[in-house]
C-alpha cells in the first residue's frame, strides 16, 4: 500500500479473525469469488428484479465483468476508495460486485444526501472515484459532484450513471459497460481487507465511515440473515431501505454473494409500491424501518386482499413498538422480526420463534445474541468492566461481523473501540437470565426519524452560525408516525426571535440535506443545565412535550412558559431510512 493510500487497520486480532474462519463461520473467500460461484451454481436464477424487470445472474456477471474492465481503465487499482451514491437499481449491484472484483473499496451512500455530506465522505476516504446518478428524483448528484472536484485533490474520475445524458466532464457509466471484458481477470483480494465503508451519522458532527471487510460481510452479517433461512432456501429479499445504507449492505454482499438470492428493489420507497411489490414478486424476507410498515398498514385499511406471507418481516432503524409489530404479523402473516443493529458493528434480533417480538416492562426486548455474527457483554459505563447479568451498563460487541475500524478517525476508534476489539456502542441494555438482550437507553444522543439517524450536534453547528441564534440545543420528540423528530431549542441573540422556516433556509444556505432540518421550534430565554453545566435536554424535552405545535395562521401565541412552539413542517421522503 503506497504511502498516500488511506490506511484501514484492523483493529481485531489477527489470530481471533482466523479463528471464525478455521470454525466455519467466514467463508474465507473475497465477495465477487463468492458471487461467481453462485452464479456458476445455478446460471439463469434471477439476481435483482428493479423497474426495468428481471436481471438473471448470468447477465449481472457480464455486466459486473463490463465495468470492472472499464474501471481497471480508468486507472482504478486494489485498495481504492469508489464512491457509489445511485437508486435501489440495478446499476447499483453491478457497482458494488465490480468494485469488489477489483479488490477495490465501495463507499456507499444513498441518493439524497446533501453536497456537503459528500464532500465530508469523499475527502475523508480519498476516493479516487465516484459512481453517481445523472438524474433522480431531480436530484442531479453527478453534475453536483463534478463541481465539487477541484477541492477534492484524491478526487480523479466522476462517473454519471442512469438515464440521460452524462454531464461534461464526467464519464458515462453505460460507456464502461461497453468494455471488452473478454481478458478480465478479477483480483483476488485477501478477505479480511476492507470491502465497503458503511456510513453512519451517529451522534458526531460528521458522519462516522465504517471500514468492513469480504469476511465480515458474507461470514458475520451473512449468518444474520442466514439465521432468518429455516429451510436454507435461497431468499427472495425486498428491500425497503437504500442498498447504500448499513441495513441496505445486506443486499449484495449477503443475499446474492453469500447467499445466491434474489434483491427485489425499489428506486424510491412509498407505501403503495411496495405493497404493490409484496403482491407481485412474494418475497421471502421484507427489510425496513417501523415508519415504513406503518405506512403500508394505513394503505391496506379497508383493503381486503390478502397478501402473500414472506418468512419474515425484518425492522429495524429505530424502535419497534408493541401495536405496530402486532399490526403488522397480523396484515402481513408472518413472523415479525425486531432487529437491533447498526454500522458501528452490532447485530441482535429476536428470530422467527414469535410472531411479534416478546416484549416487557420497558417495551420491546432486541432478542439473544448470536455469537456467530456478534457476541454481546454489558460493561460498565465508567470503567468498561464486565456487569453481571441483570446489571445495566453500556452494550459491547464482537464478533465476525465487527469492523476493522473507523476510517480516518483515529479520534473514534480510540473512543468507541477497546483494546481487545469490543465495539462500544453507546446504548444501555442489560442481559436477563436466559441471555436475551434489552435495551433501555443510550449514553449518545441521536434522533431516530423514521429509521435515518440524525445528530444533534451536526444540526446544532449549523444552527449556530445564524445570525438571530446565540445558542441552540437539537433534541428528539417523540412521534407516532416517524418514531422522532428533531425539535430545535434557541436562544436568540436579540428581541426578534428566528422562525422555523428561516432556520431552514439558513441550513440550505449551508449545504445540510433537508431530511436533517428541525421540525419544531422552542424559543427560551435561556438554555436549562444541568448540575454538571452542560444544557439538560432531558428538561427541553420534557417542556417540548407540554407546548403542541400551532396551526400556521395568525400569531403563534407565546405561553407562560416562555417557550415559542413552531408548527411542524410537511413529511421528508423516506429515501435515506436505515
Amino acid at each position: 500500500m503506497t504511502a498516500n493510500r488511506l490506511v484501514l487497520r484492523d483493529l481485531l486480532p489477527a489470530d481471533l479473525r482466523r479463528s471464525w474462519v478455521v470454525d466455519g463461520i467466514c467463508p474465507d473467500l473475497d465477495l465477487y469469488s463468492l458471487f461467481r460461484a453462485r452464479q456458476i451454481a445455478d446460471l439463469h436464477a434471477t439476481a435483482v428484479i428493479d423497474a426495468k424487470g428481471p436481471l438473471c445472474y448470468t447477465a449481472l456477471d457480464r455486466k459486473v465483468r463490463a465495468l470492472a474492465t472499464g474501471l481497471r481503465g480508468l486507472g482504478i487499482r486494489p485498495g481504492d476508495v469508489v464512491g457509489v451514491q445511485l437508486p435501489n437499481h440495478r446499476n447499483a449491484v453491478i457497482a458494488d460486485l465490480a468494485l469488489a472484483a477489483l479488490g477495490a473499496v465501495a463507499l456507499p451512500f444513498p441518493v439524497g444526501r446533501g453536497s456537503l455530506e459528500a464532500e465530508c465522505l469523499l475527502r475523508r476516504a480519498e476516493a479516487v472515484a465516484v459512481i453517481a446518478a445523472i438524474d433522480h428524483r431531480g436530484s442531479r448528484h453527478a453534475a453536483d459532484l463534478h463541481t465539487l472536484a477541484p477541492a477534492l485533490p484524491a478526487l480523479r474520475h466522476v462517473i454519471a450513471a442512469g438515464p440521460g445524458t452524462a454531464p461534461e466532464g464526467t464519464v458515462a457509466f453505460s460507456a464502461l459497460l461497453r468494455s471488452d471484458a473478454s481478458a478480465f481477470v478479477p483480483a483476488r483480494p485477501d478477505p479480511d481487507s476492507a470491502a465497503r465503508i458503511l456510513v453512519s451519522s451517529g451522534s458526531e458532527a460528521e458522519p462516522k465511515m465504517v471500514a468492513y471487510s469480504h469476511n465480515a460481510l458474507a461470514g458475520g452479517r451473512g449468518n444474520f440473515l442466514a439465521s432468518l433461512m429455516p429451510d436454507g432456501t435461497a431468499p427472495r429479499c425486498l428491500f425497503l431501505v437504500p442498498l447504500a445504507s448499513a441495513f441496505g449492505s445486506n443486499g449484495t454482499a449477503v443475499t446474492l454473494a453469500r447467499h445466491g438470492g434474489t434483491l427485489v428493489l425499489l428506486d424510491h420507497f412509498t407505501p403503495e409500491a411496495a405493497l404493490a411489490a409484496v403482491r407481485e414478486h412474494a418475497p421471502t424476507h421484507i427489510l425496513g424501518v417501523p415508519t415504513m410498515v406503518r405506512m403500508m398498514l394505513d394503505r391496506l385499511e379497508g383493503d381486503g386482499g390478502a397478501l402473500p406471507a414472506p418468512t419474515a418481516l425484518v425492522l429495524g432503524g429505530s424502535a419497534l413498538d408493541e401495536r405496530t409489530a402486532k399490526d403488522a404479523a397480523r396484515a402481513f402473516g408472518c413472523p415479525v422480526v425486531n432487529l437491533y443493529g447498526s454500522a458501528d458493528g452490532v447485530n441482535c434480533h429476536t428470530g422467527l420463534g414469535h410472531d411479534t417480538p416478546p416484549a416487557d416492562g420497558q417495551g420491546v426486548v432486541a432478542g439473544r445474541p448470536d455469537p456467530r455474527v456478534a457476541d454481546i457483554r454489558i460493561a460498565d459505563t465508567e470503567t468498561h468492566e464486565p456487569l453481571p447479568d441483570g446489571s445495566v451498563g453500556e452494550i459491547i460487541a464482537r464478533g465476525p461481523m465487527t469492523p476493522l475500524c473507523y476510517v480516518a478517525s483515529p479520534d473514534l476508534d480510540a473512543r468507541y473501540r477497546t483494546p481487545d476489539g469490543w465495539v462500544r456502542t453507546g446504548d444501555l441494555g442489560f442481559l436477563d437470565e436466559a441471555g436475551t438482550l434489552h435495551i433501555v437507553g443510550r449514553l449518545k444522543d441521536i434522533v431516530i426519524r423514521g429509521g435515518a439517524n440524525i445528530s444533534p450536534a451536526e444540526v446544532e453547528h449549523r444552527l449556530a452560525t445564524h445570525p438571530l441564534v446565540r445558542d441552540v440545543v437539537c433534541v428528539g420528540v417523540a412521534d407516532e408516525v416517524m418514531g422522532e423528530r428533531l425539535a430545535a431549542c434557541v436562544v436568540p441573540r436579540t428581541a426578534h426571535a428566528p422562525t422555523l422556516k428561516e432556520l431552514c433556509a439558513h441550513l440550505t444556505e449551508c449545504g445540510l440535506e433537508q431530511r436533517k432540518f428541525p421540525e419544531r421550534l422552542l424559543v427560551v430565554a435561556e438554555l436549562p443545565l444541568t448540575p454538571a453545566g452542560k444544557p439538560d435536554r432531558g428538561a427541553l424535552r420534557a417542556r417540548l412535550n407540554d407546548v403542541r405545535p400551532q396551526p400556521e395562521t395568525g400569531t403563534i401565541p407565546r405561553p407562560a412558559t416562555g417557550l415559542v412552539p413552531q408548527p411542524e413542517r410537511g413529511g421528508i421522503p423516506l429515501a435515506q431510512a436505515g
